[in-house]
């Protein structure tokens, strides 16, 4: 045990140092936030439409698609995927030949090819990116699923069942400009574009949406239209007008859309539909932003979808503060000051459904200035908070923050990512892959446990408050048979039950409730014969805990962590997987660069590059906190 002890303590200060070394002059951290091929495939694609001539980024991002593929011709969102990943070897098919820096002759996209070929074409194609991709650029037809939604829904007024505030903030931002270019059955193309029509089976008629599954949709929609009915007579040219306006209205100062990469490539693509110039100042604009959001290594490069800089900072400064770096120290002194600066104070999207609440929030990427999060928030709150206790400054910000967070709790009690009550189940039932996920924004175990943790360990708020005790009853219910819980944005039951227990401990549950040991229960059971623990991206998709072969540094610290906060002394399964978390430290290898964060499942995973190296440190801390040095 005490070997164990002692070996926490220097792996403790070679994290802090390790972070230390690695933090920006302005007090942020950049670590790469890297999520497959799919935006370094479309950038590539959107770069040759627009004749944009960067071809020192193009020949990167070339070089780093070819690098990922497999053996078998495919490519893969995470290492374990049964049988490649269609979409994504569509993605990156297309990109490659479209880069012009490879042929179709060339091996390794004859492989890519038949492998897409053996899975039945484009057409059997599951993102409805790829296909909007691919319609946009004249390579197929719109996807029904898209097209069959009328362009007028973004006039229906938000007290209708059926309105855009409906659908999820994520998922507003990427159908606008996918209504667009549907509307107006929009395609362009180059003298120089790939022909990909041997890989189309004419036969394939699949997106047809079911007139069963959609049946409240559609209704809802004729409810809407008819409400319209009394309107001028240009209507359509209305809700046009009104689609090129919302996203206008949403372009941060960096030129991007929602400061996301997929939501701006879409939007350059519905501007072309519009009929903007290829070099008008908005477009290029975005094209500078886009270009911004790669992250260079070696002598490649990928696009982030939205580079993790206020995540990883807020993350790394409360992991050094629980490490024992104080307050007054510099590194945390920068770190909270960059924080306070990019607190939200505009009343955008999210005060749809929250009306009359003060701006507080904070987003996930440093340009974000108008779509905050609960995760980002209560992660910044954490970050600032010792300083809040002295300093007026901080006060303003936490009281602001703590005001956002608590105004965003679901009408069931739980805590959504970005908008509160949106959560209408008719809207999964979208023809679209994962629209489940991404047409809303319901209550989650991991979003509601990491806010009880935060307002119950550094706020106070116990069970005997009507706020905490609805969010605790909502994770009690919510709990799987098993005793896991399921994480939306991390992966997967490992990350949900550990943001759960957490939760659930802050508020003060008492130790012998069954939740919580049937929580921890289950991620003994669990662990690795290593020590460590693992879980495979498939539990994303199949809604099950799936094993991984391996055990990864993210999820052994999340799993150790929720074991170490319910248990009174350390187990040997817990000082068994510390010893494995600090064997991982050390080591680089295909577990360690597991994807272990989530988008869309199915169709968007996530690799952290600070993760393996954070949740470690938090961990590390909270052992030595609680067992003793």
């Amino acid at each position: 045990m005490g070997n164990v002890r002692s070996t926490v303590d220097v792996e403790i200060m070679k994290l802090t140092d390790f972070f230390m070394q690695r933090q920006h002059q302005d007090g942020a951290w950049h670590f790469c936030f890297e999520n497959g091929i799919t935006m370094d495939a479309y950038t590539i694609i959107l770069f040759r439409i627009l004749d944009i001539q960067d071809e020192g980024l193009i020949i990167r991002l070339h070089g780093r698609i070819l690098s990922e593929q497999t053996p078998e011709g495919c490519w893969r969102w995470y290492r374990d995927e049964e049988k490649g990943n269609l979409s994504a070897s569509i993605d990156a098919y297309y990109a490659l030949l479209y880069s012009g820096y490879s042929e179709p002759t060339d091996e390794p996209l004859m492989r890519a090819r038949r492998y897409i070929q053996s899975k039945g074409g484009l057409g059997k194609s599951n993102s409805i990116l790829t296909k909007a991709i691919l319609a946009a650029t004249g390579q197929c037809k719109w996807p029904a699923s898209i097209s069959f939604i009328p362009m007028e829904i973004i006039l229906f007024p938000t007290y209708l069942p059926m309105n855009l505030f409906e659908f999820s903030g994520y998922s507003r931002v990427h159908l606008i400009p996918m209504l667009i270019m549907a509307d107006r059955n929009f395609s362009i193309s180059t003298d120089k574009a790939p022909d990909l029509s041997d890989l189309i089976d004419s036969r394939q008629n699949h997106d047809e949406p079911s007139p069963q599954e959609n049946r409240e949709i559609v209704e809802s929609i004729r409810m809407g239209l008819s409400r319209l009915l009394g309107t001028p007579r240009y209507i359509h040219e209305a809700a046009l007008h009104k689609a090129e306006q919302f996203m206008l209205n949403r372009i941060e100062s960096d030129g991007t859309l929602y400061s996301y990469a997929s939501s701006t490539i879409l939007m350059l693509f519905a501007f072309l539909a519009l009929g903007y110039d290829k070099r008008n100042p908005l477009i290029m604009n975005a094209v500078q932003g886009l270009t911004a959001m790669q992250y260079r290594y070696e002598d490649k490069a990928t696009i982030q979808n939205s580079p993790s800089t206020i995540w990883d900072t807020a993350l790394i400064s409360h992991a050094l503060q629980e490490s024992g770096v104080p307050g007054d120290h510099k590194s945390v002194q920068r770190a909270t000051a960059y924080l306070v600066s990019r607190q939200q104070d505009k009343a955008a999207d999210w005060s749809v459904h929250n009306r009359d609440t003060i701006p507080g929030g904070w987003g996930f990427s440093e340009t974000n200035t108008m779509n905050p999060d609960v995760d980002d928030t209560t992660a910044a709150l954490r970050a600032i908070h010792s300083l809040s206790q002295t300093d007026p400054v901080y006060q303003d910000s936490s009281d602001r923050g703590l005001n956002w967070v608590l105004s965003m709790q679901n009408k069931d009690g739980g805590w959504p990512a970005f908008e509160k009550n949106t959560d209408k189940e008719m809207l999964t039932w979208l023809a679209i892959d994962g629209a489940k996920s991404a047409a809303i924004d319901p209550s989650g175990a991991d979003l509601t446990g990491r806010t009880l943790e935060y307002l119950g360990k550094f706020c106070g708020f116990d069970m005997k408050y009507d706020f905490i005790k609805r969010g605790a009853d909502w994770l009690i219910s919510h709990q799987e048979k098993d005793g896991s819980w399921y994480g939306r944005w991390g992966i997967c039951y490992i990350y949900g039950t550990w943001a759960a227990l957490m939760g659930l401990k802050a508020v003060r549950l008492p130790a012998a409730h069954e939740a919580l040991q049937k929580g921890a229960e289950w991620l003994t059971r669990i662990q690795n014969p290593d020590g460590g623990w693992g879980e495979s991206c498939t539990s994303d998709r199949v809604m099950h805990y799936t094993p991984l072969a391996e055990s990864t540094p993210s999820q052994t610290a999340w799993a150790l962590d929720a074991l170490i906060a319910v248990l009174p002394e350390p187990s040997p399964a817990v000082d068994k997987g510390i010893n494995k978390m600090i064997e991982l430290l050390q080591q680089d290898g295909w577990a360690t660069t597991y994807p272990t964060g989530a988008g869309l499942p199915g169709n968007f995973y996530t690799l952290y590059h600070s993760y393996r190296y954070i949740w470690p440190l938090l961990t590390l801390s909270h052992y030595k906190k609680k067992y003793g040095a």
